[in-house]
């Protein structure tokens, strides 16, 4: 089915209820209520009743008591997941039971066993089940991604994929094994679906600790590099910092029998002042910043997924493969060891 079989019912927008009113959230919701045509945001629900009131009223859209109450609301049509990562698993199945199309921020489970009861939930539901892996959608990311498809580096060979956090507002509150659970879970799938058919096979993780000495416990990491073999013979290297003082970074690098494709950015525009002191630019500062638009493709696929019937461009089951990796980095991380990746069905 596509839009043009559609009736003009079914052509009405996606009316979306939204979980989490955190930073992440706020800014979805925005994008959903401004500049989403096939989506209407009709309602905002957080575990903290008045983070969802205040956001609600912002945007002029119902608040919910609970995420309970906004997916069992009639008037929810598709629900966005952006509470907070151990919710993820229980919130989709429970949306997905409902009978309700599903996105849900990455990294959609901590554990695979959660990713495969997510799958099986919005599977024998029918519905859709989308993850938010942004890049996917970024316009110099598709582009490689095109190239790739077309054949014009070839087989890639040597991949690199990295992200470069300005900081963390409050290093101490950062959940274990962040930068690989919620920071490079991004660029494991990045390099997964730059170097289509192919699946990861085993890891090497080298990484320091930010607060705490003991990394292999604590999990709080500053820097890592993850190198990767796939099983098409492609090697690839993974690296996520959270103190880039220039600004945020994000790049993703392929190279193949036949050439390379390069995508990310750290500039805001083409603009370089040239100084007694040297050469400048101004630089991007954050995700949302860098991602808007990818962010306003992801929400529009979704709608058009749900509206239409049909399986989302990430799925699910791509979800799953991304933590299989992350999951793998922290076995090599407590080992100092290679750590194979769990293959999945």
């Amino acid at each position: 089915m596509t839009t043009t079989d559609l009736t003009p019912a079914e052509r009405e927008p996606v009316r979306v209820g939204l979980i989490g009113a955190g930073r992440i959230g706020t800014s979805h919701a925005t994008i959903l209520r401004n500049r989403v045509a096939g989506a209407s945001l009709v309602g905002v629900a957080d575990a903290r009743p008045e983070s969802a009131a205040a956001l609600a009223d912002r945007l002029e859209v119902r608040a919910h008591a609970s995420p309970d109450s906004l997916i069992a609301d009639p008037d929810v049509e598709a629900v966005v997941i952006a509470a907070s990562t151990p919710a993820h698993a229980d919130l989709v199945v429970a949306a997905a039971t409902a009978g309700k199309g599903v996105f849900c921020e990455k990294p959609m489970a901590l554990t695979l066993a959660d990713a495969d009861r997510a799958v099986a939930a919005a599977d024998g539901a029918g519905v859709p089940l989308q993850v938010g892996f942004n890049r996917r959608f970024a316009a110099d990311f598709a582009a490689a991604r095109a190239a790739i498809d077309a054949g014009e580096i070839g087989t890639p060979q040597l991949m690199r994929s990295l992200t470069r956090d300005p900081g963390l507002a409050d290093p101490a509150a950062v959940p274990p094994w962040t930068i690989f659970l919620l920071t490079l879970v991004h660029d494991f799938d990045a390099l997964l679906w730059l170097n289509p058919g192919a699946d990861a096979v085993e890891v090497f993780v080298m990484a320091d600790a930010l607060v705490a000495p003991d990394y292999k416990s604590a999990g709080l990491l500053d820097t890592a590099i993850v190198t990767i073999r796939f099983d098409n013979g492609a090697l690839a290297t993974a690296e996520a910092n959270f103190s880039a003082a220039y600004g945020y970074d994000v790049r993703a690098e392929v190279f193949g029998s036949r050439g390379m494709v390069t995508a990310g950015r750290t500039e805001t525009s083409a603009l370089r002042l040239h100084t007694e002191s040297g050469m400048s630019g101004p630089t991007l500062r954050g995700d949302v910043e860098m991602f808007i638009d990818a962010y306003t493709s992801e929400f529009a696929e979704f709608a058009d997924a749900v509206r239409e019937k049909r399986t989302p461009a990430v799925t699910g089951h791509d979800a799953r493969r991304a933590l299989a990796i992350a999951l793998a980095c922290i076995e090599s991380a407590q080992s100092g060891s290679t750590a194979r990746v769990d293959p999945g069905a």
